[in-house]
């Protein structure tokens, strides 16, 4: 597909890069810098350590405007709550079962859901990472798949892969043409705060309704993160699924009032 045939500026504009709990300044510049030399402007930045700092500024050699207008939030949660898919960048082997892609898989993804949506693409501390809480909010895992005798990337590097992963994808075309008409507002893909409501929603009704029985919850709810994660919902369909729980946690506040 030629990338003329599909407004360009459109997905660019949708995809941002999200570093989380960034422990050294220079890191945020060196980043902005590697996002500004592929082409890519939006960066989010969650509870940074030291920001703003004169370090960030120096280390971004020119990206100064990329720096100025990065949004600063307190959680992951609010800087992916308006996205229809969430990338995170890990190591392998963990807890938290996500499926997983490397680079240039990730970014033709990234781009093509970026037709429809906002997508993020975040990364961890430098030297832990995201937490497993933290991942439980992304859809799919990112791993470079790096020398495994030394295997440490730098937090600015790691972004640099991806921004230029990012730049191939979108050179070659990965994003869908623009469709004529846009879809009604019931039909597009539930973004992040929603689903986030639904399973909030959805872990007290299986407590309601005594579903775990004594046994750890946690299990089950990742496992059905998975599930509906896959299924990529709509607004209507999380709207409908929403009722389904609400009367089903009625009927078990009923249950518990009739001492059944």
């Amino acid at each position: 597909m030629n990338t003329a045939d599909f407004p360009l500026s459109n997905v660019v504009s949708r995809l941002r890069i999200v570093l989380v709990g960034t422990q050294h300044p220079g890191n945020i510049g060196a980043a902005a810098r590697a996002l500004k030399t592929m082409g890519l402007s939006r960066l989010v930045l969650v509870a940074p350590e030291q920001y703003p700092s004169d370090e960030a500024f120096r280390r971004a050699a020119g990206a100064d405007d990329l720096l100025a207008q990065a949004v600063v939030v307190a959680d992951l949660a609010q800087a992916v709550s308006d996205c229809h898919a969430v990338l995170g960048c890990t190591a392998r082997s963990r807890r938290v079962q996500l499926p997983e892609y490397e680079p240039r898989e990730a970014a033709a993804r990234a781009v093509a859901l970026a037709g429809e949506g906002e997508v993020a693409l975040v990364f961890g501390r430098e030297r832990t990472g995201l937490t497993n809480e933290e991942l439980q909010l992304c859809h799919a895992a990112v791993h470079i798949p790096a020398n495994p005798d030394y295997s440490s990337l730098n937090l600015a590097a790691a972004v640099q892969v991806l921004s230029y992963e990012l730049r191939l994808a979108l050179r070659q075309g990965t994003a869908p043409t623009a469709s004529i008409a846009a879809p009604h507002a019931d039909e597009l893909a539930a973004d992040h705060a929603q689903l986030e409501g639904f399973y909030g929603q959805l872990g007290q009704t299986l407590d309601d309704i005594d579903f775990h029985k004594g046994r750890s919850p946690d299990s089950a709810l990742r496992k059905l993160r998975r599930v509906f994660n896959r299924s990529q919902l709509t607004t209507q369909e999380v709207r409908l699924l929403r009722g389904i729980l609400a009367d089903a946690q009625r009927m078990a506040r009923l249950a518990r009032e009739s001492g059944h």
